[in-house]
């Protein structure tokens, strides 16, 4: 058995240093790395100033935005539920990658400049116009194709925000007013890019698009086909009576976003983060704090940006997409992020759950109660320092938790503080994503170490038993509790507890209100010549989940 622990060890051992021959690392600027301080031995370090319980996030910190808006990339659901984007970020399109385009005009040509093409056929179909039938072309990448990512609903063609930051490149500075200019959009990136070796620009619909400069570089046909397609002009109504193949249609183009709803979300395009540009970052974009000040987050926007900032994020963005390769810590930055939302994703919608009961009976509130200190106990197990002391009771102790700090300081840094010690061969873009995921997991290890702190203090936990003066006021700590929670989710704000409760049936698909099917009739009106069958909802800013059918009668 331990020979073949050796063998295996030796083979890990091969596999990355094949790797390392493939992507070696930079060196530049490297310098000597200091060992880990020994937290197990030295919790002193952990000092209750650095790690304050009642310290609360600053009023305008961004950094739990750039974690959720980056842990969401490339993802469905979470570029549904916030349309306004707030990344640009490069990346590449694997060899071997399929793009599908419909020929609009029903002609069997192949683009001789820029145009658009879809990452799934359902969604390029859609688009095919002809007597029920049309022509269908299907590209695969020859090499990796470049390309820079927008993150956000940035094909959806509204003047609220969707296309903002693509103003920025195509523009200079974001135009609302343009929002269905496509044709010169697509153009002034491809000219701007071109300099750089752009292939093309990724944006999310109702699925993912690829707006590709060249249909002759660097992609060859798999097929060009005339396909029989229902088409005719869709109703208002999924209950008029239509060609029902044609509500098929429009719903699978919807449907194949949906397959991409959650983590990884569409892997066949590669995001480079050590180039990431967030206009949450505030030194990047200062002008934009004020202008956020007081807006719910869906109406966040990059519209007001000061043209000093927009030059300062141009400058970042070419210097990122113009760098030299390899470069960077090597650091694994979207697995970490997830690393964090699988740890406390589900732990904290549990603990909100049981402490969201509604019973009177104080007996059976108090065994609630110790439901979620076992909870909170369970998120903090790996910081909870055998050297804890538990100060005796007195009137002030049930209030202070300074003896907790140390464990919080611990819960905060664990996910970091050895990889702070690659700074100095850290991007600009990772030392925001690093900084994001301080910050974040900071306020969570701060909010959870506080309300686990309170248990011990009321006698809640069996593992570490206090001195009570009186019995404890249950009521009152689940209510606490109750708050402390809600505002803690409510601040990391992510959308893996966004669901359809209870879940949707085997004939149903969880849906959030989209472009354009749910588009706000009688405001902001589509051109006439785009035609799609819509039907408007009431919850258009901040869409929530509902089951709607995948047969007909379709309901999105």
């Amino acid at each position: 058995m331990r020979s073949q622990s050796i063998a295996a060890a030796l083979s890990l051992g091969s596999a990355a240093l094949a790797l390392y021959s493939q992507f070696p690392i930079n060196t530049i600027r490297e310098t000597s790395i200091r060992p880990l301080d020994d937290i197990r031995s030295n919790p002193g370090y952990l000092n209750s100033e650095q790690w304050n319980l009642d310290e609360y996030p600053p009023e305008n910190a961004t950094g739990h935005l750039i974690f959720d808006t980056v842990s969401s990339l490339l993802q469905h659901w979470p570029n549904t539920r916030y349309r306004n984007g707030h990344n640009i970020v490069p990346g590449v399109i694997p060899i071997g990658t399929l793009l599908y385009h419909a020929t609009s005009d029903g002609s069997h040509t192949i683009p001789s400049g820029p145009q658009w093409t879809a990452m799934n056929p359902e969604h390029s179909i859609f688009f095919c116009h002809g007597n029920r039938s049309g022509w269908h072309l299907t590209l695969a990448a020859t090499r990796p194709l470049k390309v820079l990512y927008f993150d956000g609903s940035g094909a959806v063609k509204i003047p609220e925000g969707t296309m903002d930051t693509q103003d920025l490149i195509a523009w200079g500075e974001p135009q609302p007013e343009r929002f269905f200019d496509e044709r010169d959009r697509i153009n002034n990136l491809c000219t701007w890019g071109k300099e750089f070796g752009i292939h093309g620009f990724v944006r999310m619909e109702m699925s993912f698009e690829i707006m590709l400069c060249d249909f002759t570089t660097d992609v060859e046909v798999v097929s060009f086909v005339h396909l029989t397609i229902p088409w005719d002009e869709p109703s208002s109504s999924p209950s008029t009576s239509v060609d029902p193949d044609i509500w098929v249609r429009s719903f699978e183009f919807s449907h194949s976003g949906l397959w991409h709803n959650r983590h990884p979300g569409d892997s066949r395009i590669v995001l480079d983060l050590t180039g990431l540009i967030s206009l949450y970052d505030t030194a990047l974009a200062p002008s934009l704090i004020s202008i956020r000040t007081g807006l719910e987050r869906y109406d966040h926007r990059v519209l007001g940006i000061s043209s000093g900032d927009i030059s300062r994020v141009m400058g970042k963005l070419i210097k990122a997409i113009t760098r030299p390769h390899p470069i960077g810590s090597g650091i694994d930055w979207k697995t970490l992020i997830h690393v964090i939302v699988d740890r406390y994703a589900d732990r904290l919608e549990l603990t909100q759950y049981l402490i969201n009961s509604t019973s009177s009976d104080q007996q059976e509130l108090l065994e609630r109660a110790k439901l979620v200190q076992t909870q909170l106990r369970v998120m903090l197990t790996p910081y909870l320092l055998h050297s804890t002391a538990i100060p005796s009771a007195g009137p002030l102790s049930v209030y202070s938790s300074k003896w907790a700090s140390p464990i919080f300081g611990l819960c905060a840094r664990t996910h970091t503080s050895q990889i702070t010690n690659l700074i100095p061969l850290m991007t600009y873009s990772e030392r925001l994503l690093l900084k994001a995921v301080e910050d974040t997991t900071k306020e969570i290890c701060r909010v959870t170490t506080k309300m686990w702190a309170v248990g011990v203090m009321n006698g809640l936990d069996t593992l570490f038993p206090a001195e009570l003066n009186g019995e404890p006021d249950v009521t009152q700590i689940m209510n606490d509790w109750k708050e402390d929670v809600q505002k803690l989710m409510s601040w990391l704000d992510w959308s893996v507890w966004i669901k359809c409760r209870p879940a949707c049936g085997p004939e149903e698909v969880c849906y959030l209100s989209s472009w354009p099917n749910n588009y706000p009739k009688g405001e902001r009106p589509l051109p006439s010549k785009f035609k799609h069958p819509r039907i408007p909802v009431d919850d258009w800013d901040l869409p929530q989940p509902r089951c709607t059918r995948r047969l007909q009668p379709y309901g999105f």
